[in-house]
């Protein structure tokens, strides 16, 4: 396994990447504002699933073949954000995607939302090129199987990820609830959908680079 003072540098540069603005902490803090604490925890549940599944796809070496076939990356990219515009779509049409749910059937919004965490991670191909990219530096051949190290430091970018993450949706879900001052409207749509449309001109915009 690597050593405590290779954990504890991957740990530092983890803090500075979590710590630093970007599309997952965007998506997060407009969840927390618009559907409140539950919501904003259950995007980064399938957020963080989506780190553990590009960490395994770059210890299986299959994250290469973006470096490898540029078409590869273009089609994960593209997918992506025309995924992305969908959400923006189907939320600005439905009256009930940002509602409560109600008492005791928490469970299968909570889970659909962790679901569209998950898929936006996974069809961002810059996720899969940032752990092939990072991982490796930390990577000690000599120090066991090189898969199990890749998985532990996905664990250890996820719990840095959590802390900070963390503060984020507290804060927005108390800037949501201030905002919303007890009344409706449909100001969480308009903000999630922009956020939503937002990512996907990213990514569209990502392969003109």
């Amino acid at each position: 396994m690597p050593t405590l003072s290779t954990l504890l540098l991957f740990s530092l540069a983890c803090l500075a990447l979590a710590a630093t603005p970007g599309p997952d902490m965007l998506l997060i803090a407009s969840r927390s504002a618009g559907q409140g604490l539950r919501a904003g925890f259950a995007t980064l549940f399938g957020i963080q699933l989506g780190t553990y599944c590009h960490a395994l796809l770059a210890a299986l070496g299959l994250a290469q073949l973006f470096v490898l076939v540029p078409m590869a990356y273009d089609a994960v990219r593209i997918a992506g954000a025309a995924y992305l515009l969908y959400l923006a779509w189907a939320t600005l049409r439905s009256n009930s995607v940002l509602r409560a749910a109600e008492p005791g059937s928490e469970g299968k919004p909570l889970a659909r939302i962790a679901l569209q965490g998950l898929a936006t991670n996974l069809l961002n191909p810059k996720m899969a090129l940032f752990v092939l990219a990072l991982f490796p530096q930390f990577v000690e051949p000599q120090a066991g199987p090189v898969a199990l190290q890749i998985m532990l430091l996905a664990t250890v970018l996820n719990v840095v990820g959590f802390g900070v993450n963390a503060l984020v949706i507290v804060a927005s879900g108390r800037m949501g609830r201030a905002l919303a001052g007890g009344k409706g409207g449909r100001w969480p749509q308009y903000l999630l959908a922009t956020v939503f449309g937002g990512l996907a001109v990213r990514l569209l915009a990502a392969g003109q680079k």
